[in-house]
């Protein structure tokens, strides 16, 4: 994304790396609620890292190649899988990254790297209920899909998605359709990373699409667009935008609460939305002090956990619509996941 221009480093992260198997968390004792724990990259750290969520505490950090990205946990929070971009943005030129980093998520290790070659740049990853990983390379706008991504050393599969520049993908809980956004097409496009006989569909919902977020049905993609300034939902079934609505300043990322109410996140404005889902109207605005990078969420409290480009991550409680506490962070906090343990 072009949205940062932190750089620092792989020093501390490098230093906190040594800490080694010794930090794992112990079990919780009976009848103690397990320890919640943030798992977060830290990408101009060139790390990913885990923080306890109650006190604020890096527990540990594991250092990786330059620049990593995008991840996801698999169903058993076994593995993680993180996409080497190995660019600091989407505006940098440069090849970027063509692996996968595993990380083994019980000893907090890197257990392997996965070499995708030629696939580069790679950014959106995602992962169906079947444990399948799938990898977009934004550089080739193609999908790369691994079956058993836990043993597998190389591409099992690999389908063009239809646009240019495909930075992020909106994935079917089957993992039988797949929807591509593409920021010099300026292009959603729908297409199925098990049929390479299906020619892609395309829409064209705004400038430079983005953020995106499918509704619980899968039959609604809501997608931000950061130069039109623009939210807009899509019918899936026929790939026309059925309702667009004006957002504030540069909409970088949608969530999908648990309740059906979409979170938006705009860099430009330094600012959250809450968005109703029906009629994309804005339901409550929160500045902020810094720019909000990415968010994830808590799976059963009201909480979302806002990465920032002030090196910290904001604890915003969903119902009172306030930031509670902020964890003070390693360079240029992205992605996260709560782990529980």
């Amino acid at each position: 994304m072009q949205r940062r221009e932190l750089l620092k480093t792989a020093g501390l992260s490098l230093a906190a790396s040594t800490l080694g198997p010794a930090t794992v968390l112990a079990q919780a004792p009976a009848g103690r609620a397990p320890r919640e724990v943030l798992l977060l990259i830290e990408k101009s750290s060139h790390c990913i890292s885990h923080y306890d969520i109650a006190s604020g505490e890096r527990l540990h950090t594991i250092a990786l190649p330059p620049f990593p990205h995008e991840f996801v946990v698999d169903a058993a929070q076994r593995y993680a899988y993180v996409g080497h971009y190995g660019v600091e943005t989407s505006g940098h030129p440069g090849p970027g990254g063509t692996s996968v980093l595993q990380i083994d998520l019980a000893t907090r290790t890197l257990a392997r790297t996965i070499d995708l070659a030629p696939f580069n740049r790679l950014h959106g990853i995602q992962m169906d209920q079947s444990g399948r990983l799938y990898v977009l390379s934004e550089d080739r706008a193609q999908l790369a899909v691994l079956d058993r991504p836990e043993t597998d050393t190389a591409v099992r599969r690999a389908v063009p998605v239809g646009g240019i520049k495909s930075h992020l993908f909106a994935l079917t809980r089957d993992g039988q359709t797949a929807y591509a956004m593409n920021l010099l097409t300026h292009s959603v496009t729908q297409f199925k990373p098990h049929d390479a006989a299906f020619a892609p569909v395309a829409c064209v919902p705004g400038d430079k699409p983005e953020g995106n977020a499918l509704s619980a049905d899968e039959r609604t993609l809501y997608v931000t667009c950061r130069w039109s300034n623009t939210l807009c939902a899509i019918d899936t079934a026929t790939m026309k935008v059925v309702r667009s609505a004006p957002a504030r300043n540069d909409p970088t990322r949608i969530y999908r609460c648990r309740d059906g109410r979409l979170l938006v996140s705009h860099y430009g404005d330094r600012s959250l939305s809450i968005v109703d889902p029906a009629t994309l109207s804005e339901q409550a605005h929160i500045p902020m002090d810094a720019r909000p990078i990415a968010v994830s969420l808590h799976p059963t409290r009201p909480w979302a956990f806002v990465s920032q480009d002030d090196d910290r991550v904001g604890v915003f409680h969903l119902e009172s619509r306030r930031f509670e506490r902020f964890i003070a962070t390693q360079r240029e906090p992205d992605v996260s996941y709560m782990l529980q343990g």
